[in-house]
């Protein structure tokens, strides 16, 4: 999701880009990714291979360890091989969520989850993998390339009158074609160590939910439910904002303005495709 973005971002930047899919890296092979990175030399390398399912992680830490730990450190360390800036994208999640107000780069982190730990251990080992590292906490992400809690949302609305949604965590959303330019603006410059990148202004996946309805004109109602009420396997932290004190890059836009764009970029792939159909018939 946020690989094709930042993808189709640095080739409009002018970039020579080499997408790998796992088939042709796979981050948890450390010779694998020493022998692709040698062939290619780059000058930067961002990581965005991840074990994303957070729920999923509570019950398999060790694999999610294996691509989000072992295999950063295999990554960063095959791109300091090759003298190579590296990015490595990790998450709100690292933070407990137990103060009110934005976290900023220099708090201490203390993950909940099992997928909090892994992408702490992540930073860690590309920290240690690779002098010259980046690392990008972001929140929320969603984007028209993969599944994200707009199109569960959507979907659900097509299928029930009403849905049950979380009100007591609060984040920010972000619009992965937003976050992709921070990111290669990072990878070109000079900057290095942690930084915050996430969408401007904040919300509970409550709000979050109502919105996206609002903005569809979808009549499905938005019921709220607590932590407790919609247990997961995972924890969560309950607030998960990000501040930040280094302002490398701009600040992102609003969150409302990513779900609008999004919903415009879904809607004109969907008549695209339609089109496409009526041609082909």
């Amino acid at each position: 999701m946020l690989g094709q973005d930042l993808v189709d971002v640095c080739v409009a930047r002018g970039h020579d880009v080499y997408a790998l899919p796992k088939a042709d890296l796979d981050v948890t092979d450390a010779a694998m990714c020493e022998e692709v990175l040698a062939e290619i030399r780059p000058h930067a390398v961002v990581n965005c291979a991840a074990w994303t399912d957070v729920d999923g992680a509570e019950s398999n830490e060790e694999a999610a360890m294996a691509v989000n730990e072992a295999g950063a450190a295999n990554v960063a360390g095959a791109a300091a091989k090759q003298g190579a800036k590296v990015v490595y994208v990790s998450t709100d999640y690292v933070f407990d969520g137990r103060r009110r107000q934005p976290y900023v780069e220099s708090d201490v982190t203390q993950p909940l989850s099992a997928y909090g730990r892994s992408k702490q251990a992540g930073e860690t080992s590309t920290a240690a993998a690779n002098p010259f590292h980046v690392i990008v906490r972001s929140s929320w992400l969603f984007g028209t390339r993969g599944p994200n809690f707009v199109e569960t949302m959507l979907r659900l609305a097509g299928e029930q009158p009403e849905v049950i949604v979380v009100s007591d965590q609060v984040g920010a959303p972000t619009f992965t074609r937003h976050l992709a330019p921070a990111l290669a603006e990072l990878a070109e410059g000079e900057e290095w160590g942690i930084h915050h990148v996430a969408a401007t202004r904040s919300c509970s996946w409550f709000e979050f939910a109502q919105e996206i309805f609002d903005q569809v004109g979808s009549e499905c109602r938005v019921m709220a439910g607590t932590t407790e009420m919609l247990a997961r396997p995972a924890p969560r932290p309950r607030f998960s904002v990000l501040g930040s004190e280094r302002r490398a890059v701009g600040a992102l836009p609003d969150w409302r303005q990513g779900l609008r764009e999004y919903l415009s970029e879904r809607d004109a792939a969907a008549e695209a495709r339609r089109e496409a159909e009526d041609a082909a018939r």
